[in-house]
Formats: C-alpha cells, structure tokens, sequence
C-alpha cells in the first residue's frame, strides 16, 4: 500500500482518466500555472497516454498510436504532472479522500472524473468472441483487425456516428461491410427520414450494405460465413464478425459506487460548474449528466474543461449551461451536417427542404415561426453550406428575404455571409471554444499571419473544420485595420507567384530578363523575385540551372548544386532511389569519402551525405560519384529530394506490395522536379508504415488490393499529418493522380509554400483538391498530366551536365585565378571522423534538409 501526500503547501489533484477531455483539462490546469498550486496526478486505465478518438478510425488507415497522440512522450513529465497509465482507479473512498488502485492508495484534497463512456452491447444470446467486438480504444482496433484478418464480411450493429466509422475500419480493412440499425434510418439522433434516406444511397453506392429496422435476436452458427445473425421476423444476415457500436453509456461505475448522485438515464450529476454532490468531487465529458443530459462530442467536454480548470485556479469561471451539438462530419467520403434544432421540433417551426434524388443530396433549412431566424440545419452530400447556416442559427442573424436561397445550388456553397455580419460573440472554433472576438485579439496583440493566429488562439487546430471561416475572417479584419492583404511577389512584380506561373507557362517565357521586361518594372529584380522566378522557370522547362542565364536567379546552395554548411564548406548527397544501393557503389562511396577525408552520415532519407567537401573539390568528387553511376540527390534544391521505402513484399512478411519497386519508380519520375518547396516521398509495403509515408507530402501505402494515397504531409517546424487522398489504386493510376496533384500544387502555391501549407489554405479543403485531382472538375487533368511529362522528358543530372561544360566549371574555385584550396578553413579530429573546427555544441546537426 502506498499513499501519497501533499508537497508543501500544494494541494493533492488527482484526475481520473486520460481520454481528450481529461488531457485538455490537464492542458488548461499548465497553461494556467496550476503546478504551483497542486500536485497533479492522472490515472489512465489504458496503456496508451491521451490520443485522437475523433479521428480513431486513421489507426486501420495506417496511423499508429504515437500518431493519433494529442501531446509529445514527456509532456506530462515536463510539466511536473504524474501520468499512472494501465493503472486503473478501483475506488474512490470519499471518508479517507482516497483513490484505490491495484499499486495503492493515493490521496486527494479535489477530485476529477474524466472517465468518459463505454459502448453499449444489447444481450443478444450468442455473441461472444469475434461476435462481440466494440469500435471504443485502440485495443479495441487490435482485435478488430485481428478478427478481420481471416475474414470476408464484417457488420456493424448501430447506424450512428460511431457505427458508420467502424463501417469505414471495415471497409478499409478490405472487407465486405455492412450495417445494421435498428431505427428506420441512418443517424436517427441527427437525421430527418429524407436526410437518413439520402445518406443510406450514398452509403450503398460506396458498397456498404445498409439493414435498417432490424432487431437482432441471437446470433447462432452460420453456414456460408462464421456466424448467422437472426433478426426479429424471420430474416438473417451471415457474417465473420460483428462490432456492436448501438451507442454509448457514461462511465459512472465509480461514482455510482462511491455514492455519489447519478441520473435516471446514467451520468454523474454535476451543476454548472462541474460539481457532482460531494463538492470535493467534479465530473467532465461523457461520464457527466447535466440537466439529465449526456453530452456524447469534444466539444461540450473541452468546454467543461476549461470552466473547471478556471474554477480550480480560483479564476473568474464561466458556467457550463449545456452545448451546440452541431456536427460536421464525413462519413465514409460522405458529407453530413447537423445544426440545432434539425428536426424542426420547435412550435411553430417551419422548413425549406432541397432534394436531389440524382445525386443522393439532401438540404433542410429550419426556421422560426417568423421566419426571420434559423433554428436547425440537415446537409448530406455537400458540407459547403455548413459554416455560412451554422453562423446563422448561433448568432441570430436575420435571414435573407429569400431564406431558401441559403441552400439552394450555388456552386460553391451558401451565399457567404460577410465576416462583417458575425458578432464579436460568434463562434469560430467550437473545439477550442475560440470567438471572433479573440481572434481580433490575437490580431491585434500582433498576430500578423494565419499561422500565428492558429497558434494563439488553437482555432482550426481541433478537427479542422472552421480553417476556410477562419481565413475569412482573418482577412477581413486585417482588411478592416488598414492592413493591405497585399499578394504582390515583390516592388518588382506587382503578381501572386500563382499568376506570375501562369504568365511564364502560357507566354513561353524562358528567361527572368523576359519576363522582367514584359510584367514587373526596375532592371534587376531581387532576393525575393529572383529564386522565385529561377524556381518557376524550373517548374515549368526544367532547363539546366548552370546555363549562364539562369545562374544569377540561383540561392548559394544552387548555384555550386551542395549545400553550404555553416564552416564554410559543402555537403555531397548522391541520390539513392529508394535507399536501395549495390555493394559497388557503397564501396565507391566509402573510397570517395575516404580519398577527400569526408565525414559521412546516413540521412532519415535514406541516403549518405558526405560532408566537409571544399569548393574546388566538388567537381572532383562528382566526377568519380557519376563514373560509378550516380546522379545528384538535389539535396540543395527545392525540389524533390527523397522517396523512402520500407524493404516491402520482397523481403517482409508483412508486406503486400513491392514498395521498393514503386519507390524506384516514383524516384526515378520525379527527381529534378522543382516546385516552391522541398519534396519528400515515402513509400511502405503495409499499414505497419515503416517508411513514415504519413509525414510526408506524398505518402503511399500498399494494400492488398493497390495503393493508398496520403498528400499534403510533413515534418519539420510544423508537423502535419498528410491526409488519405485516393484508396485500392494500381500503379498508373497512382502516378497518374501524384502527376496532377503535384502538377497542381506547382502552379497554385505562394512561394516557399509546404505542400501542408498550400493545402491548408485551399478554398474548399482535401474536398475541393479531390474535386479537381479526381473529378476532374476543372478540366485539368490531361494538361497537368502533359506538364508533368515535359518535366520528366527534359531531365539531366545537373552534376553530369555542369562536368561536360568547361565554362560552368569555372565556377568551382575558391580564387577566380587559383585552384588552391581556401587556406582559412581548417579541421580538427574527433571520434576518427573529420569534424569542422567548432566546440561540439556548435556542431549543427547533420540533416539533409536545409
């Protein structure tokens, strides 16, 4: 037995569960300096620390635990917080002011239940083991995936939000999925009969069989797939597993038997402020009732969070008074939307409904009695006008003269509804809880770009949501200040790098002079033009940047192709597609570096960079490196720079598909590719992504059937998930949709743009880019695709180009007139590899990325 007690004068917190909504509250607890009030403890019952439940569903996709994480591995231990995981409260002893644990007994002066929900299973005789599976924690998964690996069809028991997200872990776990509800139609909580309708034939033509109105009675021995399952009236369905996902029921165990007051329908009972009838003890998140209410989304839970950890601080605390339970999802690629009072429940309300059978869309507006304001909101099949009605029904805005223009087709969603218009009140980011109001203050404190604003205030860092309502609005109030949002490349180009791209391509301009001459003013051009344009011209011809033309656009690093390290000296990186290489040619790598006296290093891009090459000697060693067969790795470009592979079906047993064949392949179409920012590849031979194609920005996962592809990802500063783009593709449509988006992104994106940037700042989001890369919809596809073939088609190894041209080895000298070496760089010794002569804390650490 052990028992912990206070640290001075700080008071004893113990938090019990570790899910969204008990980690957000410990977040609130640091930022507020809470540490130095109490010593906090938090008990997870899972092994895993906080992750994303709302996006659960990537983990069969391909995201692994440490992924779906909401905080780094020492987050808790950093900020003075004892994190208990697998260490589940078994009581709490009120008398003693006491939790019990199989390790022992902790004491506590304030007490947080966070134990969030479990799901619900009807007692159905007959189901245990793959029977009886639930879609809840990542275990959870495990087993599912488990049971999935010798299986052909798999059911889900529940048509609700969380029902039709195991459907989708079904279904891209190459099953055959289906659905099984009870009530008369899908999302009944959420969905009127016309929506439910709408969204039961979209979901069919994905594949995924839909049962409605059916009750399961037992479940017995099947004779064409492992289980039978009987429905009230005769009929069945065969099946090799089954999820029950029929809804949720607070975790109110330990309250329930510590004596604490639970609701009729479960839950904790807490007040306004969070506080459950022991006043030393709080409830937040599912496992609370409030008003005889369970509140089963994020959002009300953070917001409960953050009141509580203000109250605790002793801070002037808001009251919890219940939640929007608005939601904007994307159910299995569907499109479905909700906005208060969607059923039309209030006296008096009435409705505008717009229906398309043809495409399986469904619209319904819901209006007060008056008509002048927007009590409720349905959408399936096209989230676009979610934003402008949401702001509506929230803030009591007048309706139009014409409310049912407000869902009519428009062609790009409702009619916008001007930043202007919203209160200072309105909500932005419902997840973050974040107001029009602090985003003008975020502004105003000196926020001065989009990505600043996010990061002050955490608006669309949640689900991500509110990104294009949160651009509106940024733009407008710097508008608003006097601030010009001024898209000008430079005082040489009064154009956006987008429209200068389309001006060099659609006039053929090949030279800066030209264009110079024909679009911008002043008769040099500078550091922010020049590599811009040297950049597009790339882009666009991909003419040697050596020639005498193109040499002035070039940064340092381009214009001797290495990159300079901080003593002075270049890197050497010889491309190595794939990471796969010859014995040979890691002999001649070894030699070169071992001749020039090189320090070598193995990239997390799976190549060698060998460092400490002077100027002079560059020529020299890529001339021994192209004899032995290699070309430039581009490591100094913007430009694409790697494609990492796992060793795949050729080696693994867990492979499913030759990734390191596709990595040549991409390598070798895409190398020398420029665009406005560095591009990094990956590809793996399973879901297990050993090649951590998900932080890249083309990303490739093999299934069984083809190959997943992820976009828009990367690491570095801003780490940035890539997002699941297009599933089961084979080998030329993969290449095919990378050509477009790549090709895409090229010639839209600002200069120096990430590819999660660009993304982030698309008008209509993934949806928007699949519509154009898929659909389509612009009529793009075969001039991007040609684009992509003339780049490839002009490709020469720049090194190999610059050794057959005398003039452009001129270049490569320290004194114009001398090939001395520089006699001010010196080295010095250390672990048997040449170092430069720096204390080892200046030593920079060696990555290929610049």
């Amino acid at each position: 037995m052990k028992a912990t007690a206070s640290s001075g004068q700080r008071e004893r917190l113990v938090i019990v569960g570790n899910g969204m909504v008990g980690h957000h509250c410990v977040e609130q607890l640091v930022s507020r300096g809470a540490l130095q009030r109490f010593e906090v403890h938090v008990f997870g019952e899972e092994r895993q620390r906080a992750y994303d439940r709302v996006h659960l569903s990537e983990y069969f996709a391909g995201s692994c635990a440490e992924t779906l994480a909401l905080c780094g591995q020492d987050f808790y231990g950093a900020n003075g917080v004892h994190l208990h995981l697998g260490e589940a409260v078994l009581e709490i002893d009120r008398e003693r002011g006491e939790v019990v644990t199989a390790e022992g007994r902790y004491g506590y002066d304030q007490l947080v239940l966070a134990t969030g929900s479990y799901p619900f299973v009807p007692p159905i005789e007959g189901s245990s083991g793959n029977a009886r599976l639930v879609y809840r924690t990542l275990d959870d998964l495990d087993a599912i995936r488990a049971a999935a690996a010798s299986a052909r069809r798999g059911v889900v028991v529940g048509g609700g939000l969380l029902g039709l997200e195991a459907a989708n872990a079904l279904k891209s776990l190459g099953l055959e999925a289906h659905v099984v509800e009870f009530a008369p139609r899908l999302m009944p909580v959420q969905l009127d009969g016309e929506g439910g309708a709408a969204l039961k034939a979209q979901i069919e033509a994905l594949g995924v069989g839909v049962h409605l109105s059916r009750a399961t009675q037992s479940i017995s021995a099947g004779q064409d797939y492992r289980y039978r399952m009987n429905f009230d009236g005769g009929e069945h369905l065969e099946t090799d597993l089954i999820v029950f996902s029929a809804g949720i029921r607070p975790q109110d165990a330990l309250g329930r038997a510590c004596g604490l007051d639970i609701a009729a329908r479960g839950g904790v009972v807490i007040d306004n402020h969070c506080r459950s009838s022991d006043p030393r003890i709080f409830a937040i998140g599912e496992c609370a009732s409030w008003n005889g209410s369970v509140f089963g989304l994020v959002a009300p839970g953070y917001s409960m969070a953050r009141n509580l950890a203000a109250l605790l601080m002793g801070e002037a605390a808001g009251e919890f008074t219940g939640a929007d339970m608005s939601t904007k999802l994307k159910l299995l690629g569907v499109d479905v939307g909700s906005i208060g009072d969607a059923h039309g429940a209030t006296p008096g309300a009435r409705s505008y409904r717009f229906i398309d059978e043809a495409n399986s869309a469904y619209r319904r507006l819901v209006v007060d009695a008056s008509g002048k304001h927007v009590l409720g909101a349905v959408l399936v099949g096209d989230n676009s006008y979610y934003d402008t009605l949401l702001q509506y029904a929230q803030n009591g805005i007048a309706l139009p003269a014409d409310p049912a223009a407000l869902i009519l087709p428009q062609g790009g969603g409702a009619p916008a509804l001007g930043a202007d218009a919203l209160p200072d009140s309105a909500t932005i980011c419902s997840c973050h809880n974040v107001s029009k109001g602090a985003v003008c203050a975020a502004i105003d404190s000196g926020c001065g770009d989009l990505a600043a604003v996010k990061g002050c205030t955490k608006a669309a860092t949640g689900c991500g949501g509110c990104a294009a309502l949160l651009k509106q609005v940024f733009e407008h109030e710097l508008t608003a200040r006097g601030v010009a949002v001024d898209k000008s490349l430079c005082e040489h180009f009064a154009y956006t790098r987008q429209e200068l791209y389309g001006l060099v391509r659609v006039e053929g301009i090949r030279t800066f002079n030209e264009l110079l001459e024909r679009h911008g003013k002043g008769h040099v051009g500078c550091d922010i033009c020049k590599p811009a344009v040297g950049s597009i011209l790339a882009s666009c011809w991909n003419q040697p940047i050596m020639d005498p033309a193109l040499v002035p656009l070039q940064d340092t690093n381009d214009t001797f192709m290495a990159n300079m390290q901080k003593n002075g000296t270049y890197s050497v990186v010889p491309r190595i597609p794939g990471g796969e290489i010859t014995p040979d040619k890691l002999i001649v790598i070894g030699q070169v570096a071992k001749k020039y006296d090189l320090y070598t290093k193995i990239t997390g891009g799976q190549r060698i960079d060998l460092f400490g090459a002077q100027l002079h000697e560059l020529p020299l060693i890529w001339g021994e490196l192209i004899e032995a067969g290699f070309e430039t790795g581009h490591a100094y470009g913007k430009s694409t720079r790697t494609v990492k592979s796992c060793v795949g079906s050729t080696w693994c047993r867990y492979g499913v598909q030759d990734s390191v064949g596709m990595a040549l392949r991409l390598e070798d179409r895409y190398k020398g590719l420029r665009s406005p920012h560095k591009l990094k590849f990956a590809v793996s031979g399973c879901t297990r992504e050993c090649a951590e194609a998900q932080s890249k920005d083309i990303g490739v996962i093999a299934t069984d059937k083809g190959w997943n592809l992820y976009v828009c990802g990367n690491g570095g500063m801003r780490p940035r998930h890539a997002e699941l783009f297009a599933t089961d593709l084979d080998d030329e449509t993969l290449v095919r949709l990378i050509d477009r988006v790549l090709m895409f992104y090229i010639r839209t994106a600002d200069k120096l743009q990430r590819t999660s940037v660009w993304r982030e700042n698309l008008e209509g989001g993934l949806d928007y880019l699949k519509q154009v890369i898929i659909d389509d919809s612009l009529g793009l596809a075969s001039e991007l695709e040609a684009q992509m073939q003339h780049v490839v088609d002009q490709y020469e190894c720049e090194w190999a180009n610059a050794l057959n041209d005398p003039e452009k080895l001129k270049r490569f000298r320290t004194f114009v007139n001398d090939r001395r070496a520089d006699p001010d760089v010196h080295f010095v010794r250390e672990r048997e590899q040449r170092r430069p002569a720096a204390p080892l804390h200046l030593i920079p650490t060696i990555e290929e990325a610049v």
